[in-house]
């Protein structure tokens, strides 16, 4: 099987569930064992870290993509296999695009939000055909997920638009999706 670009969307807080970090350790786990790269947005604090150190402590590859204003805030992975920094969120959204073969959600918050619409728009609109999951094993996209339906319910998301968004109880179904 070919080498995989995997972008990963996650808090850059490991929020106040502690199944959260298990999770984010588990999926980094499993990209380095399948040999797979990760990509995300550079950061070395929240879930974002606990992802990429658990792929490195796994001998994986790491690419982290960081706006030059959020280097100091978010005090930028200096440990990646590769840092990149970007002049802005646009830039950055568009370089994890480019470098991935999928997309990979993980609890967070707005910025975790607003990657994960951005990519499932852009397949909306044939700019990318690459698949987009949720690993969702404590049910935390599962409010999102019915808010969604009720939009798809309402005539405001086609089935097929909807249907783009695959939510796996699992890590490994989760990486599955993206094989």
């Amino acid at each position: 099987m070919k080498a995989r670009h995997i972008a990963l969307f996650c808090g850059a807080k490991t929020g106040s569930d502690p199944a959260f970090a298990t999770l984010a350790a588990e999926v980094g786990h499993g990209l380095a064992q399948r040999g797979w790269t990760l990509v995300y947005g550079g950061g070395g604090v929240g879930l974002m870290r606990v992802v990429a150190d658990a792929v490195l402590a796994g001998g994986g590859e790491v690419i982290g993509v960081i706006p030059d204003l959020l280097m100091q805030r978010e005090v930028g992975h200096t440990g990646v296999t590769r840092l990149e920094i970007v002049p802005d969120m646009a830039v950055r959204k568009t370089r994890m695009i480019e470098l991935a073969d999928g997309f990979l959600t993980l609890p967070g918050g707005f910025g975790t939000l607003d990657d994960l619409f951005e990519v499932v728009t852009l397949r909306q609109l044939g700019q990318h055909g690459k698949p987009i999951v949720l690993a969702d094993p404590t049910g935390y996209w599962q409010p999102l997920l019915a808010a969604c339906d009720a939009m798809r319910a309402a005539g405001l998301i086609a089935d097929r638009d909807l249907a783009m968004i695959e939510s796996r109880p699992t890590v490994a179904e989760a990486l599955d999706c993206l094989a």
